[in-house]
């Protein structure tokens, strides 16, 4: 029988260290070979809902599975199905709203431990969503932060952000007017909006800031501009394949030069080992987060056995043969 977890019992079980380090181990596997993690695809009922699903196995923890999750006008719903890799049976379905919310800023939480400047004490972030709240949080995770300068579109809704994350992080975080404000002086600078237009503009960005860019992955949509992937000394991303499908801050800086995708380096690669994220004080890092399917499957895996020591969750029958009668 499966295992039925709510997004309430993912919130009892779910924390950002243990995020942190699931993450961190997704790209390990990807960079050893243990893990395979297949790019989004996107089905559409024209006018109607759009439905998402990617797909990814990972051999070391011993699961396989999908994140699935429609979006339409009545908002975004998010399940994983997860599967023993053993057995191939359906050990656990996952709701994942916060679940992803959680691993996305994970996943910026190791890009900053492996690229950003180990002195760096300073962040900026525009937004102040639900998806600005864990990125900050896992950011202040890999670094010591002194101050964070936070911008939003609503005044109202930043200076709660501001009051929120101060309390919570036990850092200063202060709400200003703009998003210039926000990047200027930065050392971590996250991007978490829905923007369509780039909302940061390279001439702002200090020698060796390191960037976080999550907030889109749609080819047509952009949070920061041309000058500022140009300017870049290291660029990373969690997948190079999906990025070239929708990582549009990357698609319009790169235009029709294609052979810039061969200096984008795989995340997986820099925590491996393989490549490196950051090689001089200076240096403009930036991470282009899509939210890959391995980030969901290592950390749903985790949600699960935490869920099985602690007896949380509801079992749910599927697929038991039906007895009829006297055939018992």
């Amino acid at each position: 029988m499966a295992l039925l977890l709510t997004e309430s019992d993912v919130k009892a079980l779910l924390t950002m260290p243990l995020a942190l380090e699931a993450v961190e181990d997704s790209f390990r596997r990807l960079a050893d070979g243990t893990a395979i993690s297949q790019s989004r695809q996107r089905v559409r009922v024209p006018g109607q809902a759009l439905l998402n699903y990617m797909a990814a196995a990972d051999a070391a923890g011993g699961y396989l599975g999908l994140k699935i999750y429609s979006i339409s006008r009545g908002g975004a719903r998010f399940l994983i199905p997860l599967i023993a890799a053993d057995s191939g049976d359906l050990v656990a379905l996952i709701e994942a709203d916060y679940l992803g919310q959680v691993r996305t800023g994970a996943a910026s939480g190791v890009a900053t431990r492996w690229m950003a400047r180990a002195d760096a004490r300073t962040a900026g972030i525009i937004g102040t969503g639900l998806q600005a709240r864990t990125q900050l949080e896992a950011v202040a995770l890999a670094r010591k932060l002194d101050s964070v300068r936070a911008f939003g579109r609503d005044p109202q809704r930043r200076e709660q952000f501001a009051r929120d994350m101060t309390a919570r992080l036990g850092v200063p975080v202060t709400p200003v007017s703009s998003a210039e404000e926000a990047v200027r002086g930065a050392q971590i600078l996250i991007t978490a909006t829905t923007a369509a237009q780039p909302v940061v503009e390279g001439r702002w960005l200090e020698p060796g800031v390191h960037i976080n860019a999550i907030g889109v992955n749609y080819a047509e949509k952009r949070e920061v501009d041309s000058e500022t992937v140009l300017r870049s000394d290291v660029i990373a991303a969690d997948s190079v394949e999906q990025s070239k499908i929708e990582a549009g801050d990357l698609i319009h800086a790169f235009g029709g030069d294609a052979s810039r995708w061969g200096s984008v380096r795989e995340l997986a690669d820099i925590v491996g080992g393989k490549a490196a994220g950051r090689t001089g004080l200076g240096q403009i890092t930036f991470f282009k987060s899509n939210g890959i399917a391995i980030e969901d499957i290592v950390v749903a895996g985790r949600i699960y056995e935490r869920a099985r020591e602690r007896g949380l969750g509801r079992e749910v029958p599927l697929w038991r043969k039906e007895v009829r009668a006297g055939e018992r």
